[in-house]
């Protein structure tokens, strides 16, 4: 099993600027809905300086396209502009098992990719999301940024170590 597998936090969201005077923050979700970060209730932080914070969720909603959310420990703008940038993080023994063809992202960082034809491409840097679908940042010799959806993810081998797309270089 590739070594992403054995991580023993997985990022499920990143904390932006802050909205407003009353210390709400803007989140950026890798849940899939995004709104299923807010079904955790306890937040554990990774700030920019490495140090770890945990905290407790309040509440949350969509404002706009953004997701907004309220800490317990945070109640001013100052506060909520410390955290820009935190990983929001869970232990991975907290995760529920992901569904067929599901995977998470800290799964396949890492792995190598190659196309139906056969050609190495690279492997998984970390990944992108944009507001059609996230994307694969794929680095090996050149680097590929590839669509994560079904139509072009077409096999992976976690035991394997291997992703197969279905993107051929000559679409570059």
């Amino acid at each position: 099993m590739p070594a992403a597998t054995s991580q023993s936090w997985i990022e499920l969201g990143r904390i932006g600027g802050p909205v407003g005077v009353q210390g709400w923050v803007r989140v950026q979700s890798f849940t899939d809905p995004p709104d299923r970060l807010l079904e955790f209730p306890r937040w554990d932080l990774r700030l920019a300086q490495g140090q770890r914070q945990v905290h407790r969720l309040l509440e949350g909603r969509w404002q706009g396209k953004a997701l907004v959310v309220r800490l317990a420990e945070v109640s001013d703008r100052t506060s909520a502009e410390g955290l820009r940038g935190a990983m929001i993080e869970v232990r991975r023994k907290e995760l529920p098992p992901a569904g067929e063809r599901q995977y998470y992202r800290a799964d396949l960082v890492g792995l190598a990719v190659r196309n139906l034809q056969g050609e190495l491409l690279g492997s998984v840097d970390y990944f992108v999301d944009t507001p059609a679908h996230p994307l694969m940042v794929v680095r090996g010799e050149r680097e590929h940024w590839l669509p994560a959806t079904p139509q072009h993810l077409r096999r992976v081998d976690l035991a394997g170590g291997t992703v197969l797309v279905d993107w051929p270089l000559e679409l570059e």
